[in-house]
């Protein structure tokens, strides 16, 4: 097993963390290293290769997510047996999850809503679907059928900045992510598309790139979202088709991007025939710019769901195109799946038309601002990124920490949350910080306590010691 530990790596070109994570995985494809193989310490791999620990903690953790290898506490990291094809790691480590009195564990992996009514009301819809006409549940849908539920989505955005609106704009999707594959699949041509997104940008981009044979490069971002001094910079390198932003709510850093700067993007847009895909899911409160859409009407596509502000089990989102590009995003959506279930349909009719929703919205937004307040107070000494209806906050760890570690020590806590790692692309780079969601399934007092454990990790980072 020696022999894939040489005594340097390679002179290749290429951050040394992705070196180290690709000679492993190598190792572990041709069998050299076995499922159940336990791997170097990070520390004595660093010193064999004369590199940091830093570095070889980061290829472990990427291997770990992407699930070839499996840290276990006290013991080490190991390769790990092949997973299903079906789950990947967000949905694996999602499904496992269960935040109630009865575990000791709190997941702050992903935004979690509290009940504000919306519970009841949705059972309320669904007992008014059940007594609908019986067309509904034996038929396929139709454009045609679709038209009241598409009005109920212009109704519940008639407060957002968008341009002109009509039904015949909306595209119903399966949540947000189903909405940026749609959105890919309308606008991306050539058997090897480039999509352009932030260096620290949601994983779902990537994923969904992925999913059409993409090239996904990262673009330097700075305090105020996506730089368009180097996204003209990338754009002259290459021919990318799409650039993918959230300057709303950015997912991780909750970075809100200003108008000037929307208005400096959409002019190197222009310039280069680019289109802008515009993420708004993470956004509870109101809009506080025009969108891309609004700015840039012949280039600029939206994507939204409820999932975020009023529960993501029902997988209902939107998808909007430029106004001349209306026909090609929905002629994707029917040639894909047809559309919704018209059942589901029907239910988020109800659902948004309901004059309780909105207040129910606002009461969500209100209690998930309560576990915000939470946070802020016990970790607000620290370098923190936050908005009153921002479901999660960015924290930037203080000197002593790397984000790998102190993932895993907050983990061993009880504690899970997600590394800036998991949202740089494989060949970028990721600061040393966390996102932390708002978990509105536990109670206020559950949570301050996994709070004042995470402020009592950062107040103690491990020893350092130079030579």
């Amino acid at each position: 097993m020696d022999t894939i530990w040489p005594s340097e790596l390679p002179k290749t070109k290429g951050p040394k963390y992705a070196l180290v994570a690709d000679a492993i995985r190598k190792a572990i494809e041709n069998k050299t290293l076995e499922i159940g193989v336990k791997l170097p310490p990070v520390r004595e791999l660093a010193y064999r290769l004369h590199i940091t620990p830093g570095t070889v903690a980061r290829a472990y953790t990427i291997l770990t997510d992407e699930g070839l290898l499996s840290a276990e506490v006290g013991r080490g990291t190991f390769v790990a047996p092949p997973k299903s094809p079906i789950l990947d790691d967000v949905w694996s480590r999602q499904l496992h999850q269960r935040d109630d009195k009865y575990n000791a564990n709190v997941s702050l992996f992903s935004p979690r809503l509290p009940d504000a009514g919306q519970v009841a009301l949705i059972r309320e819809c669904l007992q008014k679907v059940s007594h609908a006409d019986p067309g509904l549940f034996l038929n396929y849908p139709t454009r045609d059928a679709y038209q009241p539920m598409r009005q109920s989505v212009v109704d519940w955005l008639s407060d957002l900045p968008l341009g002109p609106l009509t039904h015949d704009d909306i595209v119903l999707t399966h949540g947000g992510q189903n909405g940026l594959c749609l959105v890919f699949q309308t606008i991306l041509r050539g058997p090897r598309p480039v999509v352009l997104v932030e260096d620290l940008s949601y994983a779902g981009f990537r994923r969904a790139g992925e999913l059409m044979r993409a090239e996904v490069i990262g673009v330097k971002m700075d305090k105020w979202g996506i730089d368009p001094k180097a996204l003209e910079h990338v754009l002259r390198q290459t021919s990318a088709q799409a650039v993918c932003v959230s300057p709303e709510v950015q997912n991780p850093t909750g970075v809100h991007t200003p108008l000037e700067r929307r208005k400096e993007v959409v002019e190197v847009a222009r310039r280069h025939d680019l289109q802008i895909v515009e993420d708004d899911c993470y956004r509870m409160g109101e809009a506080r710019e025009p969108s891309y859409r609004a700015l840039a009407p012949e280039r600029g596509w939206h994507v939204s769901s409820i999932s975020k502000i009023l529960t993501p089990a029902l997988r209902v989102g939107f998808a909007i195109a430029p106004r001349d590009r209306s026909v090609d995003l929905r002629r994707s959506a029917e040639y894909g799946y047809f559309g919704l279930a018209q059942p589901l349909a029907e239910l988020t009719r109800l659902l948004l038309s309901d004059p309780r929703t909105p207040r129910i919205a606002m009461d969500v937004r209100k209690k998930m601002g309560d576990y915000v307040r939470i946070t802020v107070n016990a970790l607000g000494g620290f370098d923190l990124n936050w908005a009153p209806d921002v479901p999660f906050v960015w924290l930037n760890l203080p000197a002593g920490w790397r984000a790998a570690a102190f993932s895993r020590a907050a983990e061993r806590e009880g504690i899970q949350l997600r590394s800036a790692d998991e949202f740089a692309l494989r060949d970028g780079r990721a600061p040393n910080a966390v996102r932390i969601a708002m978990n509105g399934h536990i109670s206020l007092e559950r949570f301050e306590e996994a709070m004042l454990k995470l402020r009592v990790l950062l107040d103690n980072p491990p020893e350092q010691i130079s030579v």
